[in-house]
């Protein structure tokens, strides 16, 4: 709750990965809307009925644009568009071009116009996610957009009106940054009329066998494995778990748990590297014939002790890809691709194969 405390006043073309219209899929639920999100939901339901900027705030993973769909769509700008654009993916060059849009001739690469973020999402909700990664030179122009409501394009003269609802989303702590001044005090207070704030899983243990039982069943499907019920020893190991990467994290043990288990058994201990490793087995999600000697590391309570026991992130990383890429027959892209299974974006997952140098080729069936 720390992050919405007061603030002391105190003085060439970008690739259509970056902006995503991220169209609803089936496994988007909101899970835990009358348990541990009762709160969060009440105030998006007292808010969705009005004009002002929202702004979310929660660690990553904690399902900050379901908040935000959840809000688009209750609103009155549920009739229009829902753009989702990632600040901190975009280089500040070219933060003009994709905010604002631009005419041709602008500059060189312009050969035709092009309508910005904000004129995309005329009509309905403009989600920054994010925000807080924003340039100190965008967030001037960002706030100029917010106040005014118009915009003009690169090379244009002409201010163009925008009717948008505009929810941001970080889980940087803006009002430290503003004491810092690495975020303009007048932008986030322009953004923040009406502050969410979402609680981390950890301090959801409610939601818990929910979340668990829902990504079991999907990845089931998704792999096609016979679907096993989650057990209460499954929940109170989930339970006993810090979950830095919150909901995306708990999707991604569910995955591997079913795939360690293989249909057989539900495998949470071993996918947190509680329980036998996942090499011993018939089911080596890692694609060796063991795995460096080591399981996946999943305890956040554990001592300086095991800390020689903890591998590089990079090694983690790499297994997980590779076990996502056996499952998908080397598939990146697609309803049916890794990346999807990931829940990332292709391009990311690419530039991620690429830098621990991962062939998908060798993944094919």
């Amino acid at each position: 709750m720390s992050q919405i405390r007061q603030v002391g006043a105190r003085t060439a073309a970008v690739p259509e990965h970056l902006l995503e219209h991220s169209p609803r899929v089936e496994e988007e639920r909101l899970i835990g809307a009358d348990t541990g999100l009762a709160v969060v939901m009440a105030r998006a339901r007292v808010v969705a009925r009005s004009s002002a900027p929202v702004l979310v705030f929660g660690e990553t993973g904690t399902g900050k644009e379901i908040i935000a769909r959840a809000i688009h769509e209750h609103s009155s700008h549920r009739s229009g568009p829902f753009r989702r654009v990632n600040c901190g993916a975009i280089a500040p060059e070219l933060i003009d071009s994709e905010l604002f849009g631009h005419e041709q001739g602008a500059f060189t690469g312009a050969v035709s116009r092009r309508r910005g973020w904000f004129e995309q999402a005329d009509g309905g909700t403009l989600f920054l996610d994010e925000v807080g990664e924003l340039a100190p030179a965008a967030q001037v122009r960002l706030l100029r957009v917010v106040q005014d409501g118009e915009v003009v394009r690169v090379g244009g003269e002409r201010p163009v009106k925008v009717n948008v609802r505009i929810v941001a989303a970080t889980h940087r702590d803006l009002p430290a940054m503003v004491e810092a001044q690495t975020f303009r005090e007048d932008l986030y207070y322009r953004l923040s009329v009406f502050p969410i704030v979402i609680p981390p899983l950890r301090d959801r243990p409610a939601d818990i066998r929910a979340f668990a039982e829902y990504f079991a069943e999907r990845a089931a499907n998704r792999f096609g494995l016979r679907a096993v019920p989650v057990s209460d020893d499954d929940v109170r190991v989930l339970a006993d778990y810090r979950w830095p990467g919150n909901v995306r994290e708990m999707a991604a043990v569910m995955d591997r748990a079913v795939l360690i288990g293989q249909g057989q058994s539900l495998s949470v201990a071993a996918a947190l590297g509680q329980g036998p490793r996942p090499g011993t087995g018939s089911a080596n999600v890692g694609g060796r014939g063991d795995t460096g000697g080591r399981p996946f590391q999943g305890r956040h309570d554990r001592g300086p002790s095991g800390a020689d026991d903890i591998e590089p992130l990079d090694v983690v990383m790499r297994r997980h890809i590779e076990a996502a890429l056996r499952a998908t027959d080397g598939r990146v892209e697609g309803p049916h691709g890794a990346a999807r299974l990931l829940r990332i974006n292709p391009h990311t997952l690419r530039a991620r194969m690429r830098k621990l140098k991962i062939n998908w080729r060798g993944f094919r069936a």
